[in-house]
């Protein structure tokens, strides 16, 4: 059982809490105040109760050891997902933390950290993922029996406001199509049509196109990782898809196929310019930004021919569980949050066209099924 023993060296007073671990190893902790001291032995024998106790000597590894180790033991990150993640801990959370030892990090002082990475000008959603992740971390180190508790708990986060998205017109698409080099005509198409992320048609290969169907299917992505190009499946199961195209681009991609995607059954359908897979970072810098500087759409991501497919398919009436099917979202909800207001949008359309085919009540003699004119009686 935990005790206090009261201890007087060179006149001054000091008390000592003894205690034993779980595992029945004797430790002890000095206090100047014995109401210090008591609380600290009613903490721990608590602690003990519940399972919750852990050694105080484990919290003295620094945030940059833990990381360390952390990074090590993770193993379900895609190499995009993982470089990505530790860019974020490198810059926003190393170096705020990373000589303190995990137990010398307080709430109070990853709210400040928060409030000063938002005081910097970083975006809203920047600050939240590095939130987010450094409290991945944390959390981690509370499982491993390292922490008690995260300091991770009720930090106030900036909002973050869904940017507007960037949409063309098909007039706006067919005049990118035409400026842009030949060999990637119909990339800009089947991503304004088809709805494809950019890794999505870097990756997409020969037999995925079925030209009887007019569909091409989603079954590898590759991306860009610190200058080495990485291929693999999509991340979710609902990214792996088959989307139909309409005929004039289902049409315009078999002439690219004839012409500028590698000949091999799983050869590239998008090859970059020198016939080697695209690189997206070069392809931006190299093509993308001088193609839309000329076609009078400045700014214009490549992501946002993805948002031009969303917002086609929704003025042609697809319902948001269509949508998500073909852009491969795993929520329909995601639909909903990113693009609700075209939905609005929508809605009043879909109310004027019943608007102009209204018929006036007594404008004409009621005919249909509905309210079938009754015969008179003789």
């Amino acid at each position: 059982m935990a005790h206090i023993e009261r201890r007087v060296r060179a006149g001054t007073v000091t008390y000592r809490a003894r205690y034993r671990d779980p595992a029945g190893r004797e430790r002890s902790k000095t206090f100047a105040r014995k109401v210090d001291a008591d609380r600290f032995v009613v903490e721990v024998e608590h602690a003990k109760s519940r399972g919750a106790w852990v050694d105080p000597t484990l919290g003295r590894i620094t945030f940059a050891a833990w990381l360390e180790q952390w990074w090590a033991t993770t193993t379900n990150l895609r190499e995009s997902t993982q470089a990505r993640d530790e860019a974020s801990l490198r810059v926003h959370a190393a170096p705020r933390f990373g000589r303190t030892p995990l137990a010398a990090i307080r709430q109070l002082e990853v709210r400040a950290w928060v409030a000063d990475l938002t005081g910097q000008g970083l975006k809203p959603a920047t600050v939240v993922k590095a939130y987010q992740l450094f409290g991945k971390v944390m959390a981690a180190a509370v499982d491993a029996g390292i922490l008690a508790q995260s300091p991770c708990r009720r930090v106030p986060l900036p909002k973050v406001e869904q940017d507007e998205k960037r949409f063309l017109t098909p007039a706006e698409i067919a005049r990118l199509a035409s400026i842009i080099e030949p060999r990637f005509r119909a990339l800009v198409l089947v991503g304004a049509y088809g709805g494809l992320r950019i890794g999505e048609l870097a990756g997409l290969r020969r037999a995925r196109i079925d030209p009887d169907r007019g569909t091409v299917t989603i079954l590898e992505i590759a991306t860009d990782v610190g200058g080495r190009l990485v291929a693999g499946p999509p991340k979710t199961r609902a990214a792996r898809r088959t989307v139909s195209l309409p005929a004039p681009v289902a049409e315009e991609l078999e002439r690219h196929l004839a012409t500028y995607a590698q000949p091999e059954p799983d050869g590239l359908v998008f090859p970059g310019a020198k016939g080697a897979a695209l690189r997206a970072t070069n392809f931006r810098r190299r093509t993308w930004r001088a193609a839309v500087g000329a076609a009078e759409v400045d700014g214009l991501r490549v992501h946002d021919l993805r948002h031009t497919a969303v917002a086609l398919w929704i003025a042609a009436g697809a319902s948001p569980k269509e949508v998500a099917r073909r852009a491969g979202h795993t929520s329909v909800k995601t639909v909903l949050d990113v693009y609700g207001h075209l939905y609005d949008e929508a809605d009043v359309a879909l109310r004027e066209r019943p608007e102009a085919m209204f018929v006036p009540v007594g404008a004409t003699p009621p005919t249909d099924s509905c309210d079938p004119v009754r015969p008179k009686r003789g």
